[in-house]
């Protein structure tokens, strides 16, 4: 990939994170776990991970970001360095929102996208936490269709 393209998919990867972030925090900053309590009564250490999950994923997407803007600002621009930066956002980021720690909620691969959500819970989860996953669903799924094949690519590149 030449490097106007690599820069180019780094920005959308940026543009990605900045969004989710905002989404998720905005989220975390809203709710407490009374508020979720209160709207589906529950299990509540089920929604304790449930937070701890989506906390862990922003941080997982800060560091992302965090490394697309360094990539970005960088002169000469280091292709190698953008390869790396993508493929840990892809391991970190994509692979942790369909198969978080303590797997409290999973990708089921008999539903197919965009038909509806494939994420599935372990136990009933409040609405406005479901909700937020599916609106970032589509996100996600175009941006690891995005970097799915750019990371098979460079296993064979560097096998």
């Amino acid at each position: 990939m030449n490097e106007f393209l690599m820069k180019s998919r780094v920005q959308e990867i940026h543009n990605f994170l900045e969004d989710v972030i905002t989404q998720f925090e905005g989220y975390l900053n809203g709710v407490t776990i009374n508020m979720l309590l209160q709207e589906r009564p529950g299990d509540k250490v089920y929604y304790e991970g449930l937070f701890s999950n989506l906390r862990r994923l922003v941080v997982y997407c800060e560091d992302g970001l965090d490394s697309c803007t360094t990539l970005l600002q960088l002169e000469p621009y280091k292709k190698d360095l953008a390869e790396k930066a993508l493929c840990k956002i892809y391991h970190k980021c994509i692979v942790e929102y369909y198969s978080p720690r303590y797997n409290l909620w999973f990708e089921d691969l008999r539903t197919t996208f965009p038909e509806g959500s494939a994420i599935r819970f372990r136990q009933e989860p409040p609405r406005c936490l479901a909700a937020l996953l599916r609106h970032v669903e589509g996100d996600f799924h175009g941006t690891r269709e995005n970097l799915a094949e750019f990371v098979s690519q460079c296993r064979q590149h560097h096998a």
